[in-house]
């Protein structure tokens, strides 16, 4: 590929008023007030007092703020993408950043409190609306997590030196809900400070995620799964209450060990992974192992009523001896445990195996980083967790355009949700006074699946 003409013969000018570069945001935004998500913003959230009225128009600075980040703003400067050329054409009630970052700044906590609520509800009526969880009816998956993001500059409010030697951090903590024929969406989140033990909250956490996760449609199984750090009896406890099962990783220690020395060398059950993962201790490729499970009762330093005796299932992956790449032989088998402490419904091999699906809650923080998440732009904490939450409601609403669009697309990254069906040029053209309509590029690759998503947020709603 190259320049077809001469440099000499090459100019550009910035002069077409009838262009937009995002014409993406047609439907996209489209699809979040046919679910109601100006009215939900415009009820729920009530800021008075606000200096230079940083609390007017809250539904028109949420859509906003939205409309921008699944254009791929990272920023509150970038907002100002949505008011170039014709942006005002296809769309009213733009707030310019300054504007925007006012609104954000006028946050208190119970402020967060009812922007928390508005994510629920949209989540719901995305879930109700869209093909965004199918299966949930049957089973559901509640990831729970903790991330880092690194901040610059000492005037950030809440930023410290925590798990990460040497960088300001702040400590978000998500919880993801999945099917297994879903791409993960964000159900609860939080912004926690750099230092935040990452336990601390989790059981409030994990009941409003399991909360969420019902109105979403998970009114079948729902499973939360978690790490070490997540192994507590008050997380059980929340899981319990709610009606849901959990699926925690134990780590070692005496207790554990002592119950993995009792299993019988006849009940280990080898299996082999159709592709190889690498094993998160040592880096290692794994393809082979042994599953096997006991009854386990843990806790038991608690008093009797929180105690809990449930499952105890255990993959075990033998131990590389670098002794026997020098040639001198294996002189006795050692394993790797990787015991899991759950009350799973499912077989042990499919228990075993749904709980290392734990991962997919990094494709959601991943697609976070590659986007809105690459920066907490402010220095106001509470700013900074209004944005949080803004960016798991635009996460939710490019994954439900991407479902609206196509199978490939329901299971796309965001980044490639915004560069197949957001970040679209178009020309606007104006009839009759009254109807608009975009001219899109000639032979668009991803033109059908534009047209899906157009056409199902444009359509007549149904009768019921």
């Amino acid at each position: 590929m190259k320049v077809s003409h001469a440099a000499e013969h090459v100019s550009a000018v910035f002069d077409e008023p009838n262009l937009i570069a995002d014409a993406g945001l047609l439907p996209v935004v489209r699809l979040a007030e046919r679910v109601g998500l100006p009215e939900l913003a415009a009820c729920a959230i009530r800021i008075e007092g606000a200096d230079n009225s940083g609390g007017a128009h809250p539904a028109a600075k949420v859509t906003s703020l939205l409309a921008a980040m699944c254009a791929g703003a990272d920023s509150i400067d970038d907002a100002d993408r949505l008011r170039h050329s014709a942006m005002n054409r296809a769309f009213t009630g733009v707030r310019a950043p300054s504007t925007l970052g006012t609104f954000l700044r006028s946050f208190t906590h119970g402020h967060n409190l009812q922007l928390h609520r508005v994510h629920r509800q949209f989540l719901a009526r995305l879930a109700s609306h869209t093909p965004l969880l199918p299966g949930a009816e049957h089973v559901m998956f509640i990831d729970i997590d903790p991330t880092h993001r690194r901040v610059y500059g000492h005037a950030k409010q809440g930023a410290e030196v925590g798990r990460l030697k040497g960088q300001r951090t702040l400590h978000p903590i998500l919880a993801t809900l999945s099917t297994p024929i879903a791409r993960p969406v964000i159900g609860a989140v939080r912004l926690r400070r750099g230092k935040a033990a990452d336990v601390r909250g989790a059981e409030r956490f994990v009941a409003e995620a399991l909360a969420i996760a019902k109105d979403a449609g998970g009114s079948g199984i729902r499973l939360v799964r978690a790490d070490s750090k997540f192994y507590t009896a008050d997380v059980v406890a929340a899981c319990r209450r709610a009606g849901a099962h959990f699926s925690l990783t134990t780590g070692m220690n005496p207790s554990i060990a002592a119950a993995i020395a009792g299993i019988e060398e006849a009940d280990w059950v080898p299996i082999r992974y159709p592709d190889a993962f690498v094993d998160p201790d040592t880096g290692e490729m794994v393809s082979d192992a042994e599953v096997a499970e006991t009854t386990y009762t843990a806790f038991t330093g608690r008093r009797k009523a929180e105690q809990v005796t449930a499952r105890l299932i255990v993959r075990r992956v033998k131990r590389l001896n670098a002794e026997v790449a020098q040639g001198q032989g294996e002189l006795f088998t050692s394993w790797r445990y990787h015991p899991i402490f759950t009350d799973s419904p499912f077989e042990m091999l499919d228990a075993e195996l749904d709980h290392r699906r734990h991962a997919v809650v990094e494709q959601a923080i991943a697609d976070g980083k590659a986007g809105p998440l690459a920066h907490l732009p402010s220095g106001n904490f509470q700013a900074n967790a209004a944005w949080l939450t803004l960016w798991a409601m635009s996460h939710n609403l490019l994954r439900a355009a991407g479902a609206l669009a196509s199978r490939f697309h329901a299971k796309a990254t965001t980044a490639t949700l915004r560069s197949h069906l957001v970040n679209v040029p178009a020309r606007l053209a104006r009839t009759a006074r009254t109807k608009l309509t975009a001219h899109l590029p000639e032979c668009w690759p991803w033109r059908d699946a534009w047209l899906s998503l157009f056409d199902a947020v444009h359509r007549p709603p149904s009768a019921a």
